[in-house]
Formats: structure tokens, sequence, C-alpha cells
């Protein structure tokens, strides 16, 4: 059948698509008031520009095809922030703290989810050129600002970093595969695969990469992990940034000292945000200061991502929609000059085209413009002229 779409490739119709261009406006323009510039990177890119400093992660969630004009490999974007560290390493080339924010389409091989999509509006904010906790306390805080503008129920944020995983691993001085081993054993945080890989390694090290699945929850996580944890001078700098977080925050935290999503990608903290009506993560973020030093220019960076779509289905429904309906103004100049100043007021005016008067209620028009006494006024509909 000609109509039927890929699986995981669905049309937005017109009540979610004014849903999602509302949250896209009022958040792009909450970036724009805290002083992020919006950029606009290309759908498709050379691959190896695509993937350039995200390690493997994106590798197999990314479509490939052959550019038909140069023979080379191109990829579809799978996540636009690669893209942007590219745009401040090489286009911009500032020297300072840069403020970047962006709006699109990216596309996925596979869904995240049985419910998920595989082509995600992603909507996101990011710094570069600050390497302080101070750049990924803004962050947070705007990643807040964006969740209420929403008006979700339940917001809330869960923080790791991986750095607490990366200094153990440092510490035992294990090879790539032990190391890999150990990261897929944590990301199932399956106890008993984790008890038989820590075995080799030096005790100390092994009890703390042991103790990580149990390091979740809230502040009083921090505390366990400064108590038990070896005092590596990273780990004591990663929980200091996580305590700082924790101060700042505007919405509910938790932490994870085993989430190490996007391990070969950031280099810091990461979050995930949350809120009710989703059983997924809403938006994510984290520090990927190594990012840059892939490009050509080492540049500290941190930032978060929506995905607009899912934020939209658990947000806020609008307001019902208040449009007026008039007839259609073709050589009358004063009813075309009333529709005007009210579309100039801010009203939605539909001029209704002939022979279509049984329709009306298609066009969900609560008022209409009706002549009364030689002069042209708004009117509930329903109520008499």
């Amino acid at each position: 059948m000609r109509w039927l779409l890929p699986e995981y490739i669905e049309d937005i119709l017109p009540d979610e698509a004014a849903r999602i261009e509302s949250l896209r406006r009022g958040i792009l323009d909450e970036f724009a008031a805290w002083g992020y510039q919006l950029v606009m990177p290309p759908l498709l890119e050379y691959l190896e520009s695509l993937l350039t400093g995200t390690g493997r992660d994106l590798d197999l969630r990314t479509f490939k095809l052959v550019d038909q004009l140069s023979g080379r490999m191109m990829g579809v974007r799978a996540d636009i922030t690669p893209q942007v560290a590219r745009l401040d390493a090489h286009l911009l080339n500032r020297q300072g703290v840069t403020r970047l924010c962006y709006c699109g389409t990216v596309l996925h091989t596979r869904p995240a989810g049985p419910a998920g999509t595989r082509e995600p509006l992603q909507i996101g904010a990011e710094i570069y050129g600050h390497a302080g906790v101070e750049s990924d306390i803004e962050i947070q805080r705007l990643l807040g600002r964006a969740l209420g503008l929403a008006r979700v129920k339940g917001a809330r944020i869960d923080i790791g970093h991986v750095a607490v995983f990366r200094s153990l691993v440092r510490a035992a001085a294990i090879g790539r595969e032990s190391e890999a081993e150990l990261f897929e054993a944590l990301q199932r945080k399956d106890r008993p695969a984790l008890g038989s890989l820590v075995r080799a390694l030096p005790r100390r090290i092994g009890q703390a990469l042991l103790l990580l699945p149990e390091l979740y929850g809230g502040r009083e996580v921090l505390s366990l992990a400064a108590r038990r944890l070896p005092r590596l001078p990273d780990i004591r700098r990663a929980l200091a940034t996580l305590r700082a977080l924790a101060d700042n925050s505007e919405l509910p935290v938790g932490f994870d000292l085993a989430e190490l999503r996007g391990y070969h990608y950031h280099s810091g903290v990461v979050f995930d945000a949350y809120c009710a009506g989703l059983s997924g993560a809403v938006a994510r973020g984290g520090r990927y200061d190594e990012v840059g030093k892939a490009f050509g220019r080492p540049r500290a960076a941190t930032g978060f991502s929506i995905d607009l779509r899912a934020l939209a289905g658990a947000a806020a429904p609008l307001p019902p929609r208040d449009a007026i309906l008039a007839p259609c103004a073709n050589g009358n100049a004063k009813l075309a000059a009333k529709i005007a100043a009210l579309r100039a007021a801010g009203a939605v005016v539909i001029e209704e085209l002939p022979g279509h008067a049984r329709h009306r209620r298609e066009l969900g028009c609560t008022r209409e413009l009706v002549r009364v006494r030689g002069a042209w006024v708004v009117k509930r509909i329903g109520r008499a002229k």
C-alpha cells in the first residue's frame, strides 16, 4: 500500500504538531534569553566527520549511504551534538566561552524502545570553552527551565560521573578487553558477572567496582561513596562536582555511579532527565571534553539534548483553539482590513471559502466575524447576530 510508512516512522498530525511547535518556539526563545546562539547543521555529512569523537556509540545508530557525487560514504545524523562540536572547533573558532543551541530531526537505524520513533526531533544547548562545574550547573538549570516550559509533572534528573569507573580501571592497570567486560557487566548491573571479573584485580579496586551498582539513590550516595571508594584524586573531584550539582539543581536529583551511558563519548558528568508519562528519559546530557580534540582543537564542552516529540507527548495540553471564522474577503476592502487587524493583534482568522458552509465544524472555530449595523464585529458562534 503506497500510503504506508516504514516501521517506527510516523506522520505528525495537526494537534501534535501544534504542541511540538509551541514547545520548540518557547524553548529556543528561552535559550536565546540565556545567550545561546542558534546553529543549523546539515542532515547529511561525510561519515568520518559525523562519527569523529563519538567512539562507537553512534556507529550502529547511523544510517549510511554512498554519495553519488564523490563516491564517499555519508551518514544521516543520529545526534546533532557532535556536529555542533565541529562548528565550534572549526568554523566559529572562538577562544572564549561559546553558547550554542539547535533544533532538528535526527534519524536512527533502530528505535530506542518499543514505543519509540526512528525519527526523533532533537533540541539542545551546549557550552564550549569552560571546564569548571559552573558550566555544568548552568546547563542543568537551563534544562530545568526547558522542562518547566512544558509544564511536565514529576520532572527529575539522575546524575552519574564516568570518571569514577574510569579512575578505578586505570588504578587497576587492566587492558581494553577486561575494561570492556567490566563496562558491559556494570551496564547490565550484573553482580555475579562483575564478581567473577574482579577476582583478578587488586582487592580494594575489586570491592569498589562491586560497590558501584549499589551507589544509586539520593544525596546519601555521595557520602557513602566518599567513605568506601578509594581516595583517588579523580574520584574526589567527581564527588565534589556531583555535590555542587545537587546544591544548585532546580530539579529533584538522584545519583547513579554505575551509569556509564556514552562512556566512550563523555568525559565527566552524565545525566538523564525523566518526567511522568514517559517510560524512558526525555533528555540526556553531560560533559564531553574529548570531542573537540578529535576535530583538532581541544575544547571543554558540556550540554544536553531533549527528545522534543517525547516532551510534547508528556507536556500539559495547549489551550483550546480560539479561531475566528470570517466570510471570504475578496473584493470587500473593509472586511479585509478588519481581518488583517485581527491577525495583527494575534488572533487566528480563517476565511470561509465559498461552497463549504456545511464543513464549518472541521475548522474548529469558536467565534465568527459578522456584520452588525454596518460594522464587522466578533461574536461567539451560535449567538444571535
